[in-house]
């Protein structure tokens, strides 16, 4: 693997990746991927997570073929030189920002969606004109497999590679090499040992991790919508989502009528026997079907608990009374389990979702704006949705990334050429040499006197909004218009 990050190195430095019109064609190599093996992946996802060809499409391939085409449309202005505002003293100089790129990039993502979360990732980082090498999990071995096939048959093998490697091999790879940029996808444990193995070389890192998302549900909301929109969200991909509620808080009187409605959508989605559905995913392997099945000491299951573990599945399950001090309100469920909290109000709400750490997402069901307001204001999150879930997804001007244990910094879109590209500032002088000589030693109060007026930035007298601009601009365009009327008489 060293030898792949050294070859990548060298095409980086060889200057390949710096014409807009190359990173374009990259891009659509990477649409003609798509196009030409949706089929094959889709195949492999139900292989690898029993996802139906619907999410696959929705939740995966259209995801990074949006991304790229967006990405298309906006390259040329996105690798533009930004200008910058500029001070009193360098009123004549040339000051802007270039955006260039960090060179080798590492992107490492996990398993639950194993074609987003490693291709959506490297649009960004082909626009920004890096390097990349490209670690999916291993644990999806179908999806990683076929990406690590056809990479080579569309993306120039100079500078995009793809690695499988298991645990060990992907310590070896970050213990070994020496990268420019890491974007990491996955559990806060890994992404602990993988800023450790960035701090040695002071590599910056973008970090997508996940959490206990909270989901609050007021007694204002519509209670059939909201049955339909949390059961969607929730055991889609049987739970396996960074973003989907990881618990819900309600009243202790609005308790039986949620959990009523959650039965009557499951069945409606999936059926009597969820096992039979061609709708519902599978656990992505025998372990975590262990891990998922010892969440469930300490609670009450009210509906689901049903577990295959030789075929990997895990029914949709809904619990309440939870014990304190039960694992389920400590770790990362991750999965198709979904515990039932009751508060006395939505101050008690935020008081729970405050005392632990920040998550990815929160999600407010609810009519009442103040109650929606309450909890967007006193709480903190990588992002919110109000009467939804997951679709925030879908909209790649978004940025998507979390806050604190949740991850830091973001992507999609934009901010995806943003993660992947150094902002380089730029200064040229044009001021004559003799405008420069009071700063020039030997120093006197004669020349701070000089230079004050330059040094110190003084506070505007009047802060007038956008649209008083207007105003005062279509008043002084209409005086004008008088003045010349006037004399032209």
């Amino acid at each position: 693997m060293t030898s792949q990050v050294q070859h990548l190195r060298q095409a980086f430095l060889s200057g390949k990746t710096k014409p807009i019109s190359w990173r374009r064609n990259q891009l659509k190599a990477l649409i003609r991927l798509l196009d030409d093996n949706t089929e094959k992946l889709c195949n492999a996802l139900w292989e690898d997570l029993h996802k139906n060809r619907v999410e696959a499409e929705m939740m995966e391939v259209a995801q990074v073929r949006n991304e790229a085409v967006l990405m298309l449309d906006r390259l040329e202005e996105l690798t533009g030189d930004k200008k910058s505002k500029k001070g009193i003293a360098s009123i004549l100089n040339n000051v802007k920002v270039i955006k260039e790129a960090y060179g080798v990039v590492l992107i490492m993502s996990p398993w639950n969606y194993p074609l987003s979360l490693v291709l959506q990732p490297l649009v960004g980082a082909i626009a920004a004109g890096n390097c990349v090498m490209l670690k999916p999990s291993e644990i999806s071995a179908s999806t990683g497999r076929l990406i690590e096939e056809l990479i080579p048959q569309y993306l120039d093998n100079d500078c995009y590679t793809v690695v499988v490697c298991d645990a060990k091999g992907s310590s070896d790879l970050l213990a070994n090499n020496r990268f420019d940029m890491i974007m990491f996808t996955g559990g806060t444990n890994i992404a602990k040992i993988v800023m450790q193995a960035a701090a040695k070389h002071l590599t910056p890192v973008t970090l997508e991790l996940g959490g206990k998302n909270p989901c609050y549900v007021d007694a204002s909301c519509d209670l059939e919508s909201t049955a339909n929109c949390l059961t969607w969200g929730k055991w889609t991909n049987a739970g396996q989502i960074c973003i989907s509620p990881d618990f819900v808080l309600c009243a202790e009187n609005m308790k039986a009528s949620l959990i009523s409605a959650l039965k009557k959508c499951i069945i409606k989605y999936y059926g009597e026997d969820q096992q039979k559905s061609s709708s519902y995913g599978r656990i992505i392997n025998e372990r975590h079907v262990k891990r998922l099945k010892s969440l469930l000491d300490g609670v009450d299951i009210v509906y689901g608990g049903v577990v295959d573990e030789e075929e990997r599945y895990f029914s949709p399950t809904i619990v309440t009374n939870v014990r304190h001090g039960a694992r389920i309100l400590e770790e990362e469920i991750f999965g198709p389990i979904l515990p039932i909290i009751t508060v006395k109000n939505v101050d008690e709400a935020i008081e729970f979702m405050n005392t632990g750490e920040k998550s990815l997402q929160l999600s407010i069901f609810a009519k009442n704006r103040s109650v929606i307001e309450k909890i967007i204001n006193e709480t903190s999150s990588g992002g919110v949705t109000v009467n939804e879930l997951l679709m925030q997804n879908n909209e790649i001007d978004l940025p998507f990334g979390g806050v604190g244990q949740s991850g830091m910094g973001c992507v999609h879109g934009d901010y995806s050429y943003h993660c992947f590209s150094h902002e380089r500032g730029y200064f040229e002088s044009k001021t004559p040499e003799f405008a420069l000589k009071n700063r020039y030693p030997p120093c006197s109060a004669k020349k701070l006197s000089m230079l004050k007026p330059l040094l110190y930035k003084r506070q505007k007298m009047f802060n007038i909004s956008t649209e008083g601009k207007r105003i005062i601009f279509a008043a002084l365009f209409g005086l004008l218009i008088a003045y010349f009327t006037y004399f032209s008489k």
